[in-house]
């Protein structure tokens, strides 16, 4: 977080108030307020991430990991809660589907990539990486079922397609919170989580308090970023599938793309791909199901699961690619290529995929 600490507040000080300008001085520069946006979203985004791994370390892995869960992903809930307010559904769910690809191709990848040439293999601990890919396949389920109930019944009048996806979306919801007592209680001396509650930094408020000022922060801005991204994708001659695959999962999950990253170059691999599979499971686990419960409270119409043909098949190719690297219990930099090689194959993909 030495680059967040340093250039994060700059950064957020220079296009927050840019982005709120452009909205009320320029409405119609949609491309200049998704950028600014977009990039005051990042060091908000690091910021939480910073004060919830503070605030875990003091309290304890109970209530850490719940501190994990809830504020964790805040930038992709706030983010894909007011889209889902303004209707845009399938941006959401392109999002979702981001994060996922994102996580497990772009993050560990070069994670291996950057530890792989300060270390020539890095190892890890194959059973806990084992459970998370096996958490992982379980998501691409939970994800994949409904595609396929939709397309059979299709033809058929009254099924019970939105029950089905509301039910599954409860499943997984469940299947995360026992995770998290597998790994917090359980289990814990498999991800390392023995430690006890820390006096770390005494009782100082600044955790909270910065915990409380991001999550609003993230919330401002994404409402200017969610606004100009139907208007900016159409400028920039991008689809929406696209944007939302791509750049708002970027955006979203910034924080953990960077400190993924800083950890594998430090030689510290169980917690690059605890971080990098972990989040990937989290958005199918935990966002995605919050979405649909929150989209029967404020969006036009219900949130389903049916993710398109093409979604499904970069989610399944990016969990086969990730369980293919972890069975060993090592990488090294060329693994790291080829999953960030696979990543770019997806994503030029999906910007030529007709909308």
């Amino acid at each position: 977080m030495t680059f967040i600490r340093r250039y994060g507040l700059a950064l957020l000080l220079g296009c927050v108030p840019l982005a709120i300008g452009l909205r009320v001085l320029a409405p119609t520069h949609h491309i200049a307020i998704f950028i600014a946006s977009g990039l005051a979203v990042l060091p908000l985004a690091a910021y939480i991430g910073h004060a919830t791994e503070e605030l875990a370390e003091r309290l304890g892995g109970g209530i850490g990991g719940l501190l994990n869960a809830t504020f964790g992903n805040a930038a992709e809930l706030i983010i894909g809660a007011l889209a889902l307010r303004e209707g845009l559904t399938d941006l959401v769910k392109a999002s979702i589907t981001g994060s996922i690809i994102g996580n497990v191709l772009l993050v560990f990848g070069a994670s291996a990539l950057v530890g792989g040439l300060r270390h020539p293999t890095q190892h890890f601990n194959r059973t806990a990486a084992g459970l998370g890919t096996t958490m992982l396949l379980l998501s691409a389920i939970g994800l994949v079922v409904p595609a396929v109930f939709h397309r059979l019944v299709r033809a058929v009048p009254n099924a019970p397609e939105l029950r089905l996806d509301t039910e599954i979306a409860v499943v997984l919801f469940a299947t995360y919170c026992a995770s998290l007592v597998f790994t917090l209680r359980t289990h814990r001396s498999l991800y390392g989580t023995d430690a006890p509650p820390s006096d770390h930094g005494g009782r100082s408020a600044r955790p909270y308090v910065v915990l409380a000022l991001a999550t609003i922060a993230v919330a401002v801005v994404s409402e200017l970023l969610v606004g100009s991204v139907a208007a900016a994708s159409r400028d920039l001659g991008m689809t929406k599938l696209f944007v939302g695959v791509v750049i708002v999962a970027l955006v979203g999950n910034a924080a953990e793309h960077y400190s993924a990253i800083v950890m594998a170059a430090d030689d510290k691999m169980d917690t690059a791909i605890a971080i990098a599979v972990g989040s990937s499971t989290q958005i199918a686990l935990f966002v995605a199901p919050v979405l649909v419960f929150v989209s029967y409270l404020i969006a036009p119409a219900p949130m389903d699961l049916v993710f398109s043909t093409f979604e499904l098949v970069a989610i399944g190719i990016s969990v086969l690619s990730i369980g293919f690297i972890a069975h060993d219990g090592e990488t090294n930099w060329m693994e790291g290529v080829q999953l960030l090689a696979v990543y770019v194959i997806l994503a030029l993909a999906f910007y030529f995929l007709p909308a």
